[in-house]
Protein backbone atom coordinates (compact mmCIF):
# COMPACT_ATOMS: atom_id res chain seq x y z
CA UNK A 1 0.00 0.00 0.00
CA UNK A 2 1.35 3.26 -1.07
CA UNK A 3 0.23 6.62 0.37
CA UNK A 4 -0.48 10.19 -1.44
CA UNK A 5 -1.91 13.66 -0.60
CA UNK A 6 -4.57 15.24 -3.62
CA UNK A 7 -4.75 18.87 -4.67
CA UNK A 8 -7.41 20.54 -5.73
CA UNK A 9 -7.02 24.17 -4.27
CA UNK A 10 -10.21 24.67 -3.07
CA UNK A 11 -10.97 28.18 -2.12
CA UNK A 12 -14.60 28.73 -0.85
CA UNK A 13 -15.98 32.29 -0.51
CA UNK A 14 -15.94 34.94 0.97
CA UNK A 15 -12.55 35.82 -0.44
CA UNK A 16 -10.06 37.89 0.59
CA UNK A 17 -7.22 39.60 -0.42
CA UNK A 18 -3.90 37.01 -0.19
CA UNK A 19 -5.80 33.85 0.17
CA UNK A 20 -4.47 32.40 -2.84
CA UNK A 21 -1.67 33.51 -1.97
CA UNK A 22 -1.58 31.97 1.45
CA UNK A 23 -3.63 29.60 -0.03
CA UNK A 24 -0.59 27.66 -2.20
CA UNK A 25 2.02 28.70 0.59
CA UNK A 26 0.53 26.29 2.86
CA UNK A 27 0.08 23.58 0.29
CA UNK A 28 3.88 24.08 -0.20
CA UNK A 29 4.26 23.78 3.27
CA UNK A 30 1.93 20.31 3.22
CA UNK A 31 3.59 18.81 0.78
CA UNK A 32 7.08 19.27 2.55
CA UNK A 33 5.41 17.68 5.98
CA UNK A 34 4.39 14.59 3.55
CA UNK A 35 7.65 14.07 2.04
CA UNK A 36 9.44 13.88 5.66
CA UNK A 37 6.98 11.54 7.36
CA UNK A 38 7.09 9.05 4.31
CA UNK A 39 4.10 9.67 1.97
CA UNK A 40 4.90 8.33 -1.57
CA UNK A 41 3.11 10.94 -3.78
CA UNK A 42 1.28 14.12 -4.28
CA UNK A 43 -1.48 14.54 -6.67
CA UNK A 44 -2.45 18.23 -8.49
CA UNK A 45 -4.97 18.58 -10.18
CA UNK A 46 -5.88 20.48 -13.24
CA UNK A 47 -8.97 22.38 -13.69
CA UNK A 48 -10.01 25.56 -15.27
CA UNK A 49 -13.10 28.02 -14.46
CA UNK A 50 -14.37 26.03 -11.76
CA UNK A 51 -14.35 28.85 -9.14
CA UNK A 52 -14.16 27.56 -5.01
CA UNK A 53 -13.76 23.92 -6.14
CA UNK A 54 -10.72 24.28 -7.68
CA UNK A 55 -8.41 27.44 -8.15
CA UNK A 56 -5.53 24.71 -10.02
CA UNK A 57 -5.13 25.89 -13.81
CA UNK A 58 -0.73 25.40 -13.86
CA UNK A 59 -0.25 21.83 -11.42
CA UNK A 60 3.56 21.90 -13.52
CA UNK A 61 4.44 25.01 -11.60
CA UNK A 62 3.08 24.05 -8.59
CA UNK A 63 4.51 20.96 -8.82
CA UNK A 64 7.92 22.34 -10.05
CA UNK A 65 8.10 24.36 -6.58
CA UNK A 66 7.13 21.31 -4.52
CA UNK A 67 10.02 19.14 -6.07
CA UNK A 68 12.66 21.96 -4.97
CA UNK A 69 11.36 21.78 -1.14
CA UNK A 70 10.92 17.95 -1.21
CA UNK A 71 13.68 14.94 -1.77
CA UNK A 72 11.59 11.75 -2.22
CA UNK A 73 7.61 12.16 -2.86
CA UNK A 74 6.51 11.56 -6.28
CA UNK A 75 4.74 14.46 -8.07
CA UNK A 76 1.75 13.39 -9.06
CA UNK A 77 -0.61 15.49 -12.43
CA UNK A 78 -3.87 14.17 -11.36
CA UNK A 79 -4.76 14.79 -14.05
CA UNK A 80 -3.24 16.82 -17.63
CA UNK A 81 -6.72 18.03 -19.60
CA UNK A 82 -5.63 16.34 -23.02
CA UNK A 83 -7.58 17.24 -25.46
CA UNK A 84 -5.79 19.94 -28.32
CA UNK A 85 -7.55 23.08 -27.41
CA UNK A 86 -6.58 22.54 -24.23
CA UNK A 87 -3.12 21.55 -24.09
CA UNK A 88 -0.93 21.05 -27.17
CA UNK A 89 0.31 17.97 -27.11
CA UNK A 90 4.01 19.02 -28.18
CA UNK A 91 3.51 21.38 -25.11
CA UNK A 92 2.63 18.50 -22.25
CA UNK A 93 5.28 16.61 -23.67
CA UNK A 94 7.86 19.58 -23.19
CA UNK A 95 6.28 20.43 -19.43
CA UNK A 96 6.38 16.86 -18.57
CA UNK A 97 9.82 16.39 -19.66
CA UNK A 98 10.97 19.34 -18.17
CA UNK A 99 9.34 18.36 -14.76
CA UNK A 100 10.95 15.17 -14.82
CA UNK A 101 14.45 16.59 -14.93
CA UNK A 102 13.99 19.72 -12.41
CA UNK A 103 12.62 16.36 -9.69
CA UNK A 104 15.11 13.66 -10.52
CA UNK A 105 13.09 11.91 -12.20
CA UNK A 106 9.89 11.89 -9.95
CA UNK A 107 7.01 12.03 -12.00
CA UNK A 108 3.92 10.70 -12.70
CA UNK A 109 1.43 11.65 -15.48
CA UNK A 110 -1.98 11.54 -14.91
CA UNK A 111 -4.03 12.17 -17.84
CA UNK A 112 -7.82 13.42 -18.68
CA UNK A 113 -10.23 14.28 -21.13
CA UNK A 114 -12.47 17.00 -18.90
CA UNK A 115 -16.05 16.70 -18.25
CA UNK A 116 -16.86 19.48 -16.77
CA UNK A 117 -19.51 22.02 -18.68
CA UNK A 118 -17.45 25.28 -17.74
CA UNK A 119 -13.85 23.34 -19.16
CA UNK A 120 -15.45 21.62 -21.95
CA UNK A 121 -17.42 25.27 -22.90
CA UNK A 122 -14.78 27.60 -22.30
CA UNK A 123 -12.34 25.78 -24.50
CA UNK A 124 -15.09 24.94 -27.58
CA UNK A 125 -14.32 20.96 -26.64
CA UNK A 126 -17.54 19.00 -27.66
CA UNK A 127 -19.03 16.20 -24.89
CA UNK A 128 -18.88 13.82 -28.06
CA UNK A 129 -15.33 14.17 -29.04
CA UNK A 130 -12.67 14.02 -25.60
CA UNK A 131 -12.77 10.61 -25.41
CA UNK A 132 -11.08 10.48 -29.36
CA UNK A 133 -9.08 13.34 -28.39
CA UNK A 134 -7.62 11.47 -25.44
CA UNK A 135 -6.76 8.25 -27.20
CA UNK A 136 -5.26 10.73 -30.06
CA UNK A 137 -3.16 12.83 -27.68
CA UNK A 138 -1.75 10.26 -25.70
CA UNK A 139 -0.63 8.22 -28.55
CA UNK A 140 1.00 11.47 -29.90
CA UNK A 141 2.59 12.56 -26.40
CA UNK A 142 4.26 9.47 -25.40
CA UNK A 143 6.07 8.93 -28.73
CA UNK A 144 7.36 12.43 -28.47
CA UNK A 145 8.61 11.11 -25.33
CA UNK A 146 10.43 8.14 -27.33
CA UNK A 147 11.00 9.41 -30.90
CA UNK A 148 13.65 11.07 -31.70
CA UNK A 149 12.94 12.80 -33.95
CA UNK A 150 8.74 12.86 -33.24
CA UNK A 151 7.49 11.57 -37.03
CA UNK A 152 4.70 14.12 -37.19
CA UNK A 153 0.70 13.86 -36.68
CA UNK A 154 -2.09 14.22 -39.34
CA UNK A 155 -5.59 13.23 -37.05
CA UNK A 156 -8.93 14.88 -37.08
CA UNK A 157 -7.89 16.38 -33.68
CA UNK A 158 -3.89 17.98 -34.27
CA UNK A 159 -1.62 17.83 -36.99
CA UNK A 160 1.63 18.36 -36.19
CA UNK A 161 4.74 18.02 -38.81
CA UNK A 162 7.88 16.17 -37.69
CA UNK A 163 9.83 17.96 -34.62
CA UNK A 164 12.63 16.26 -32.36
CA UNK A 165 10.88 17.41 -29.19
CA UNK A 166 13.30 18.39 -26.27
CA UNK A 167 14.03 17.62 -23.54
CA UNK A 168 13.50 14.25 -23.02
CA UNK A 169 11.98 13.17 -19.52
CA UNK A 170 14.78 11.48 -17.18
CA UNK A 171 12.74 8.02 -16.34
CA UNK A 172 12.66 5.75 -19.70
CA UNK A 173 10.90 5.34 -21.65
CA UNK A 174 8.49 7.99 -20.19
CA UNK A 175 6.63 8.72 -16.38
CA UNK A 176 4.21 6.18 -15.59
CA UNK A 177 0.98 6.51 -16.98
CA UNK A 178 -2.66 7.41 -15.34
CA UNK A 179 -5.88 8.06 -16.29
CA UNK A 180 -9.30 9.51 -14.08
CA UNK A 181 -11.25 7.29 -13.64
CA UNK A 182 -15.22 7.66 -11.94
CA UNK A 183 -17.23 4.82 -13.02
CA UNK A 184 -16.72 0.48 -13.56
CA UNK A 185 -16.22 1.12 -17.74
CA UNK A 186 -13.43 3.81 -16.80
CA UNK A 187 -11.52 1.11 -14.80
CA UNK A 188 -12.07 -1.15 -17.51
CA UNK A 189 -10.72 1.70 -20.25
CA UNK A 190 -7.53 2.36 -18.09
CA UNK A 191 -6.93 -1.77 -17.80
CA UNK A 192 -7.26 -1.93 -21.81
CA UNK A 193 -5.21 0.87 -22.09
CA UNK A 194 -2.44 -0.64 -19.87
CA UNK A 195 -2.18 2.69 -17.54
CA UNK A 196 -3.09 3.36 -13.81
CA UNK A 197 -6.74 3.97 -12.85
CA UNK A 198 -7.40 7.11 -10.05
CA UNK A 199 -10.62 6.32 -9.10
CA UNK A 200 -12.59 8.95 -7.77
CA UNK A 201 -15.74 7.39 -7.18
CA UNK A 202 -15.35 7.62 -3.18
CA UNK A 203 -16.34 4.00 -3.10
CA UNK A 204 -16.31 1.10 0.05
CA UNK A 205 -13.43 -1.44 0.20
CA UNK A 206 -15.26 -4.34 -0.60
CA UNK A 207 -16.81 -2.64 -3.96
CA UNK A 208 -13.32 -1.36 -4.99
CA UNK A 209 -12.23 -5.16 -4.83
CA UNK A 210 -14.73 -5.99 -7.51
CA UNK A 211 -12.94 -3.15 -9.67
CA UNK A 212 -9.25 -3.86 -8.82
CA UNK A 213 -10.07 -7.70 -9.74
CA UNK A 214 -11.81 -6.40 -13.11
CA UNK A 215 -8.78 -4.51 -13.99
CA UNK A 216 -6.16 -6.76 -13.17
CA UNK A 217 -8.31 -9.05 -15.21
CA UNK A 218 -7.96 -7.00 -18.12
CA UNK A 219 -4.17 -6.83 -17.60
CA UNK A 220 -3.49 -10.23 -18.00
CA UNK A 221 -5.29 -10.76 -21.00
CA UNK A 222 -5.68 -10.09 -24.89
CA UNK A 223 -7.47 -6.52 -24.99
CA UNK A 224 -4.54 -5.19 -22.86
CA UNK A 225 -3.18 -2.42 -25.39
CA UNK A 226 -0.69 -0.19 -23.87
CA UNK A 227 -1.62 3.59 -24.67
CA UNK A 228 2.22 4.47 -24.00
CA UNK A 229 5.64 2.44 -24.27
CA UNK A 230 5.11 1.07 -20.78
CA UNK A 231 2.43 -0.44 -18.54
CA UNK A 232 1.52 0.93 -15.06
CA UNK A 233 -0.91 -1.43 -13.16
CA UNK A 234 -2.07 0.11 -10.71
CA UNK A 235 -5.05 1.50 -8.80
CA UNK A 236 -5.99 4.43 -6.65
CA UNK A 237 -8.44 5.28 -4.78
CA UNK A 238 -9.23 9.13 -3.63
CA UNK A 239 -11.07 9.41 -0.16
CA UNK A 240 -11.50 12.69 2.48
CA UNK A 241 -9.12 12.64 5.63
CA UNK A 242 -8.81 14.62 9.00
CA UNK A 243 -7.47 12.53 11.61
CA UNK A 244 -7.36 13.20 15.43
CA UNK A 245 -6.98 10.72 18.61
CA UNK A 246 -10.51 11.83 19.54
CA UNK A 247 -13.09 11.14 16.74
CA UNK A 248 -15.40 14.08 17.60
CA UNK A 249 -12.18 16.27 16.96
CA UNK A 250 -11.95 14.77 13.77
CA UNK A 251 -15.42 15.06 12.71
CA UNK A 252 -15.53 18.35 13.40
CA UNK A 253 -12.43 19.58 11.66
CA UNK A 254 -13.42 17.86 8.58
CA UNK A 255 -16.36 17.00 7.69
CA UNK A 256 -17.67 20.14 6.32
CA UNK A 257 -14.68 19.94 4.25
CA UNK A 258 -15.33 16.76 2.98
CA UNK A 259 -18.91 17.63 2.37
CA UNK A 260 -18.01 20.35 0.70
CA UNK A 261 -15.67 18.41 -1.95
CA UNK A 262 -18.60 16.41 -2.56
CA UNK A 263 -21.02 19.22 -3.33
CA UNK A 264 -18.87 21.79 -5.13
CA UNK A 265 -18.35 18.38 -7.76
CA UNK A 266 -21.54 17.93 -7.99
CA UNK A 267 -22.14 21.47 -8.73
CA UNK A 268 -20.14 21.74 -11.67
CA UNK A 269 -20.68 18.52 -13.39
CA UNK A 270 -24.51 18.32 -12.79
CA UNK A 271 -26.90 20.64 -14.42
CA UNK A 272 -26.94 23.26 -11.47
CA UNK A 273 -26.53 26.67 -13.03
CA UNK A 274 -23.39 28.86 -13.12
CA UNK A 275 -22.89 32.53 -13.18
CA UNK A 276 -19.25 33.09 -13.41
CA UNK A 277 -17.69 35.31 -10.78
CA UNK A 278 -21.58 35.61 -9.19
CA UNK A 279 -22.53 32.21 -7.84
CA UNK A 280 -21.74 31.25 -4.45
CA UNK A 281 -20.91 27.98 -3.94
CA UNK A 282 -20.33 27.95 -0.52
CA UNK A 283 -23.44 29.68 0.19
CA UNK A 284 -25.73 27.61 -2.00
CA UNK A 285 -23.98 24.77 -0.07
CA UNK A 286 -24.42 25.53 3.56
CA UNK A 287 -27.88 26.45 2.83
CA UNK A 288 -28.94 23.12 0.29
CA UNK A 289 -26.07 20.35 1.55
CA UNK A 290 -28.37 18.04 3.63
CA UNK A 291 -30.91 18.21 0.78
CA UNK A 292 -28.12 17.01 -1.11
CA UNK A 293 -26.93 14.04 0.45
CA UNK A 294 -24.26 15.89 2.67
CA UNK A 295 -25.95 15.86 6.12
CA UNK A 296 -24.13 17.19 8.81
CA UNK A 297 -25.81 15.85 11.60
CA UNK A 298 -25.79 12.29 9.80
CA UNK A 299 -22.24 12.29 11.25
CA UNK A 300 -21.84 11.46 14.79
CA UNK A 301 -18.63 9.77 17.00
CA UNK A 302 -19.67 6.15 17.81
CA UNK A 303 -18.36 4.59 14.74
CA UNK A 304 -16.44 1.20 15.44
CA UNK A 305 -15.48 1.44 11.95
CA UNK A 306 -15.39 3.56 8.68
CA UNK A 307 -17.62 3.36 6.16
CA UNK A 308 -16.59 6.04 3.62
CA UNK A 309 -20.62 6.57 2.97
CA UNK A 310 -22.78 6.05 5.99
CA UNK A 311 -26.28 8.06 5.29
CA UNK A 312 -23.69 11.01 4.33
CA UNK A 313 -19.88 10.97 2.89
CA UNK A 314 -17.56 10.44 5.83
CA UNK A 315 -14.49 8.69 3.94
CA UNK A 316 -11.16 8.48 6.28
CA UNK A 317 -12.25 11.02 8.77
CA UNK A 318 -11.99 9.56 12.72
CA UNK A 319 -9.31 8.61 14.91
CA UNK A 320 -5.62 6.73 13.96
CA UNK A 321 -7.40 3.19 14.75
CA UNK A 322 -10.23 3.75 12.69
CA UNK A 323 -8.67 4.84 9.38
CA UNK A 324 -5.59 2.12 9.33
CA UNK A 325 -8.26 -0.73 9.82
CA UNK A 326 -10.24 1.62 6.60
CA UNK A 327 -6.63 1.65 4.74
CA UNK A 328 -6.49 -2.13 5.68
CA UNK A 329 -9.93 -3.20 4.57
CA UNK A 330 -8.78 -1.38 1.10
CA UNK A 331 -5.05 -2.80 1.37
CA UNK A 332 -6.78 -6.62 1.45
CA UNK A 333 -9.02 -5.12 -1.60
CA UNK A 334 -5.92 -5.12 -3.66
CA UNK A 335 -6.11 -1.15 -3.89
CA UNK A 336 -2.65 -0.42 -4.31
CA UNK A 337 -2.69 3.21 -3.22
CA UNK A 338 -4.82 5.38 -1.04
CA UNK A 339 -4.94 9.48 -1.87
CA UNK A 340 -6.27 11.39 1.20
CA UNK A 341 -8.02 14.94 0.19
CA UNK A 342 -7.00 16.99 3.34
CA UNK A 343 -7.07 20.38 1.78
CA UNK A 344 -11.10 20.26 0.80
CA UNK A 345 -13.40 23.42 1.91
CA UNK A 346 -12.72 25.55 5.25
CA UNK A 347 -10.54 22.90 6.03
CA UNK A 348 -7.59 24.71 8.32
CA UNK A 349 -3.69 24.89 7.83
CA UNK A 350 -2.84 23.84 11.40
CA UNK A 351 -5.43 21.18 11.01
CA UNK A 352 -4.26 19.49 8.05
CA UNK A 353 -0.13 19.49 9.25
CA UNK A 354 -1.41 17.98 13.13
CA UNK A 355 -3.19 14.97 11.03
CA UNK A 356 0.03 14.74 8.92
CA UNK A 357 1.79 14.48 11.29
CA UNK A 358 -0.43 11.91 13.39
CA UNK A 359 -0.51 10.01 10.15
CA UNK A 360 3.14 9.56 9.93
CA UNK A 361 3.08 8.83 13.56
CA UNK A 362 0.37 6.01 14.07
CA UNK A 363 -0.32 4.70 10.76
CA UNK A 364 2.08 4.59 7.91
CA UNK A 365 4.44 2.20 10.28
CA UNK A 366 1.70 -0.32 10.39
CA UNK A 367 1.62 -0.58 6.63
CA UNK A 368 5.72 -0.23 5.21
CA UNK A 369 6.71 -3.77 7.01
CA UNK A 370 7.01 -5.88 4.14
CA UNK A 371 5.73 -3.78 0.91
CA UNK A 372 8.76 -3.73 -1.20
CA UNK A 373 8.61 -8.04 -1.17
CA UNK A 374 5.05 -7.41 -1.99
CA UNK A 375 5.72 -5.40 -4.79
CA UNK A 376 8.70 -7.81 -6.44
CA UNK A 377 6.28 -10.37 -6.33
CA UNK A 378 3.56 -8.61 -8.40
CA UNK A 379 5.86 -7.20 -10.75
CA UNK A 380 7.38 -10.77 -11.27
CA UNK A 381 3.95 -12.28 -11.50
CA UNK A 382 2.69 -9.52 -13.88
CA UNK A 383 5.90 -9.72 -16.20
CA UNK A 384 4.52 -11.95 -19.10
CA UNK A 385 1.34 -10.26 -19.43
CA UNK A 386 3.08 -7.04 -19.38
CA UNK A 387 5.32 -8.05 -22.07
CA UNK A 388 3.24 -9.42 -24.05
CA UNK A 389 0.68 -6.14 -24.12
CA UNK A 390 3.81 -4.23 -24.80
CA UNK A 391 4.43 -6.31 -27.99
CA UNK A 392 0.76 -5.38 -29.21
CA UNK A 393 1.55 -1.97 -28.87
CA UNK A 394 2.86 -0.11 -32.14
CA UNK A 395 6.22 0.70 -31.97
CA UNK A 396 7.94 4.16 -32.36
CA UNK A 397 8.55 5.56 -35.83
CA UNK A 398 11.20 5.79 -37.44
CA UNK A 399 11.23 9.75 -39.64
CA UNK A 400 12.84 8.81 -43.48
CA UNK A 401 15.64 10.46 -43.86
CA UNK A 402 15.40 13.54 -45.73
CA UNK A 403 13.00 15.32 -44.17
CA UNK A 404 13.73 19.26 -44.16
CA UNK A 405 11.74 22.37 -42.23
CA UNK A 406 9.93 24.26 -44.72
CA UNK A 407 7.80 26.60 -42.78
CA UNK A 408 5.47 27.84 -45.84
CA UNK A 409 4.96 24.05 -46.49
CA UNK A 410 4.53 23.22 -43.19
CA UNK A 411 1.92 26.04 -42.57
CA UNK A 412 0.03 25.30 -45.49
CA UNK A 413 -0.82 21.59 -45.28
CA UNK A 414 -1.54 22.77 -41.24
CA UNK A 415 -4.03 25.25 -42.58
CA UNK A 416 -5.71 22.74 -45.26
CA UNK A 417 -5.66 20.57 -42.70
CA UNK A 418 -7.41 22.22 -40.25
CA UNK A 419 -10.04 23.28 -43.09
CA UNK A 420 -10.31 19.18 -44.26
CA UNK A 421 -10.31 17.38 -41.48
CA UNK A 422 -12.46 19.82 -38.55
CA UNK A 423 -15.79 17.76 -37.38
CA UNK A 424 -18.52 19.50 -38.65
CA UNK A 425 -21.73 19.62 -37.17
CA UNK A 426 -24.61 21.50 -38.76
CA UNK A 427 -25.81 25.16 -37.37
CA UNK A 428 -29.26 23.10 -36.13
CA UNK A 429 -27.27 20.33 -34.11
CA UNK A 430 -25.63 23.64 -32.31
CA UNK A 431 -28.66 25.22 -31.49
CA UNK A 432 -30.02 22.22 -30.35
CA UNK A 433 -27.46 21.65 -28.07
CA UNK A 434 -27.82 25.28 -26.51
CA UNK A 435 -31.57 24.66 -26.21
CA UNK A 436 -31.09 21.42 -24.61
CA UNK A 437 -28.73 23.38 -21.97
CA UNK A 438 -31.04 26.06 -21.59
CA UNK A 439 -33.77 23.87 -20.81
CA UNK A 440 -32.37 21.99 -18.03
CA UNK A 441 -31.29 24.98 -16.58
CA UNK A 442 -35.08 26.66 -16.70
CA UNK A 443 -36.18 22.82 -15.68
CA UNK A 444 -33.88 23.21 -12.40
CA UNK A 445 -35.29 26.24 -11.29
CA UNK A 446 -38.72 25.03 -11.95
CA UNK A 447 -38.08 21.67 -9.42
CA UNK A 448 -35.69 23.73 -6.80
CA UNK A 449 -37.46 24.28 -3.58
CA UNK A 450 -40.44 22.84 -4.59
CA UNK A 451 -42.53 20.43 -2.25
CA UNK A 452 -43.49 17.30 -3.89
CA UNK A 453 -46.97 17.97 -3.93
CA UNK A 454 -46.13 20.55 -6.35
CA UNK A 455 -43.84 18.95 -8.56
CA UNK A 456 -46.08 15.86 -8.99
CA UNK A 457 -48.73 18.44 -9.62
CA UNK A 458 -46.24 19.89 -12.78
CA UNK A 459 -45.13 16.75 -13.99
CA UNK A 460 -48.08 14.48 -14.52
CA UNK A 461 -48.37 11.70 -16.87
CA UNK A 462 -48.09 14.32 -20.25
CA UNK A 463 -44.78 15.56 -19.11
CA UNK A 464 -43.24 12.42 -18.03
CA UNK A 465 -43.76 11.39 -21.65
CA UNK A 466 -42.46 14.44 -22.49
CA UNK A 467 -39.44 14.10 -20.44
CA UNK A 468 -38.89 9.80 -21.15
CA UNK A 469 -38.79 10.67 -24.98
CA UNK A 470 -36.16 13.64 -24.26
CA UNK A 471 -33.77 10.95 -22.51
CA UNK A 472 -34.13 8.50 -25.37
CA UNK A 473 -33.69 11.45 -27.82
CA UNK A 474 -30.37 12.32 -25.67
CA UNK A 475 -29.14 8.84 -25.59
CA UNK A 476 -25.63 8.36 -26.42
CA UNK A 477 -24.26 5.00 -27.84
CA UNK A 478 -20.57 5.84 -26.92
CA UNK A 479 -21.91 6.02 -23.11
CA UNK A 480 -23.43 2.26 -22.42
CA UNK A 481 -20.38 0.61 -22.37
CA UNK A 482 -21.85 -1.70 -24.29
CA UNK A 483 -25.23 -2.21 -22.25
CA UNK A 484 -28.38 -3.44 -24.69
CA UNK A 485 -31.24 -4.01 -23.05
CA UNK A 486 -34.58 -2.70 -21.06
CA UNK A 487 -34.29 0.25 -18.27
CA UNK A 488 -37.67 0.49 -16.28
CA UNK A 489 -38.76 3.14 -13.96
CA UNK A 490 -41.19 2.71 -11.42
CA UNK A 491 -42.35 6.30 -10.40
CA UNK A 492 -44.25 6.28 -6.94
CA UNK A 493 -46.37 8.97 -5.20
CA UNK A 494 -46.85 8.74 -1.53
CA UNK A 495 -44.79 5.64 -1.33
CA UNK A 496 -47.70 3.65 -3.51
CA UNK A 497 -47.20 2.82 -7.14
CA UNK A 498 -48.11 5.20 -10.09
CA UNK A 499 -46.36 5.18 -13.20
CA UNK A 500 -44.09 3.12 -14.93
CA UNK A 501 -41.89 4.06 -17.93
CA UNK A 502 -39.47 1.55 -20.04
CA UNK A 503 -36.50 2.74 -22.13
CA UNK A 504 -35.74 0.42 -24.35
CA UNK A 505 -31.66 0.62 -25.42
CA UNK A 506 -30.53 -0.44 -29.18
CA UNK A 507 -27.17 -0.86 -30.63
CA UNK A 508 -27.58 3.32 -31.92
CA UNK A 509 -30.68 4.29 -30.35
CA UNK A 510 -33.06 4.30 -27.29
CA UNK A 511 -37.06 4.28 -27.23
CA UNK A 512 -39.26 5.35 -24.62
CA UNK A 513 -42.58 3.24 -24.10
CA UNK A 514 -45.11 3.79 -20.92
CA UNK A 515 -45.37 0.54 -18.83
CA UNK A 516 -43.04 -2.42 -17.35
CA UNK A 517 -40.39 -3.72 -18.87
CA UNK A 518 -40.86 -7.35 -20.14
CA UNK A 519 -37.13 -8.03 -18.54
CA UNK A 520 -35.68 -5.21 -17.52
CA UNK A 521 -31.67 -5.21 -16.79
CA UNK A 522 -31.96 -2.51 -14.34
CA UNK A 523 -35.23 -1.13 -12.37
CA UNK A 524 -35.48 2.33 -10.72
CA UNK A 525 -38.40 2.64 -8.01
CA UNK A 526 -38.65 6.27 -6.68
CA UNK A 527 -40.89 9.15 -6.14
CA UNK A 528 -42.16 11.15 -9.29
CA UNK A 529 -40.92 14.15 -7.09
CA UNK A 530 -37.54 12.98 -6.56
CA UNK A 531 -37.04 11.25 -10.01
CA UNK A 532 -37.71 14.81 -11.20
CA UNK A 533 -35.52 16.35 -9.15
CA UNK A 534 -32.50 14.18 -9.64
CA UNK A 535 -32.96 15.02 -13.42
CA UNK A 536 -32.74 18.70 -12.60
CA UNK A 537 -29.64 17.97 -10.98
CA UNK A 538 -31.81 19.06 -7.86
CA UNK A 539 -30.80 15.65 -5.90
CA UNK A 540 -28.39 13.58 -5.47
CA UNK A 541 -29.31 9.94 -6.38
CA UNK A 542 -26.32 8.40 -4.24
CA UNK A 543 -28.43 10.13 -0.94
CA UNK A 544 -31.64 9.18 -1.87
CA UNK A 545 -30.81 5.20 -2.61
CA UNK A 546 -28.75 5.56 1.11
CA UNK A 547 -31.80 7.28 2.67
CA UNK A 548 -34.02 4.63 1.07
CA UNK A 549 -36.19 6.72 -0.75
CA UNK A 550 -34.44 5.42 -4.41
CA UNK A 551 -34.31 1.46 -4.70
CA UNK A 552 -32.68 -0.52 -7.58
CA UNK A 553 -33.52 -3.75 -8.40
CA UNK A 554 -31.19 -5.83 -11.30
CA UNK A 555 -27.76 -4.89 -12.25
CA UNK A 556 -26.32 -2.19 -9.31
CA UNK A 557 -23.46 -1.51 -11.96
CA UNK A 558 -25.77 -0.23 -14.35
CA UNK A 559 -26.87 2.57 -12.09
CA UNK A 560 -23.93 5.15 -12.03
CA UNK A 561 -23.38 4.29 -15.95
CA UNK A 562 -26.88 6.23 -17.12
CA UNK A 563 -26.35 10.17 -16.59
CA UNK A 564 -23.60 9.97 -18.89
CA UNK A 565 -25.92 7.23 -21.16
CA UNK A 566 -28.79 10.34 -21.45
CA UNK A 567 -26.67 13.38 -22.25
CA UNK A 568 -25.76 14.21 -18.86
CA UNK A 569 -22.23 14.70 -17.38
CA UNK A 570 -19.78 12.35 -15.03
CA UNK A 571 -16.88 14.38 -13.33
CA UNK A 572 -14.22 12.51 -15.25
Amino acid sequence: MRFSLFYEHQLPRPWADGQELRLYQDALEQVEIADRIGFDYVWEVEHHFLEEYSHSSAPEVFLAAASQRTKRIRLGHGIVQLPPAINHPARIAERIATLDLVSNGRVDFGTGEASSSAELGGFGVRRTDKRAQWQDAIDAVTRMFVEEPFAGWSSPHFRMPPRNVIPKPVQKPHPPLWVACSRRETIHFAARNGIGALSFSFVEPEDAGRWVDEYYRIIASDECVPAGFAVNPNVTVVLPMMLHEDEATAIDRGIDGAHFFGFALAHYYGTTPHDPGRTDVWREFEERRAARGFDRDQIIANAEALNVNVGSLRGAVGTPDQVADLIRRYESAGVDQVSFVLQAGPNRHEHICESLELFGKAILPRFTEGREEREAAKAERLAPAIEAALARRRPARTLPPGYRIDEDAEVSRALRGSRSSRPRRPLRDEVRAAGRKRAAQGFYRLVHGRSDAQIERRFGPGAQRVLFAGMARAYDPSASGGFRGELEFRLTRDGRPATAWTVEVGDRRARAKPGRADDAALTLIVGAADFLRILAGDANPASLLMDGRLKLRGDFELAPRLSEMFGGPSPY
